[in-house]
C-alpha cells in the first residue's frame, strides 16, 4: 500500500493542533507534525505578501489523501489552504509499517 506526506499550511499554531488532532484521531493520519514560525512569501490577490504561518506534515495512506484533503478544507479559515501530497518512495520498513497500522 502507497504512503505520503501531506504538507498543509495554517496561519496559527491553534488552527494547526485543530486540524492534526482531527486527523490522527480520525485515523486519516498516523501522525501530524507541527511546525512553528515558519516565514511565508507569496502573491496572492496581485500583491506580494509576508506572514507567519505554521507547518503540518501528516504521514498516510494515498488511498486517504481525497478525504484528508476535504478534512483540511473543512477546518481551514484560507480560501485556498496548501494541501500538497508528496509520494514516499523508500524508507524504514518498520516506520512505513506502523503508519499502515494506524491509518484506516
Amino acid at each position: 500500500m502507497s504512503l505520503c506526506l501531506v504538507y498543509i499550511t495554517t496561519p496559527t499554531l491553534e488552527e494547526a493542533e485543530i486540524i492534526g488532532g482531527n486527523l490522527v484521531s480520525r485515523k486519516i493520519a498516523a501522525c501530524v507534525n507541527i511546525i512553528d514560525g515558519m516565514k511565508s512569501i507569496y502573491n496572492w490577490e496581485g500583491k506580494t505578501e509576508k506572514g507567519n504561518e505554521v507547518v503540518l506534515i501528516a504521514k498516510t495512506k494515498i488511498v486517504l489523501v481525497g478525504e484528508l484533503v476535504e478534512s483540511v478544507k473543512a477546518l481551514h479559515s484560507y480560501d485556498c489552504p496548501a494541501i500538497v501530497a508528496i509520494p514516499i518512495i523508500d524508507g524504514s520498513e518498520s516506520f512505513m509499517n506502523w503508519i499502515r497500522n494506524e491509518t484506516r
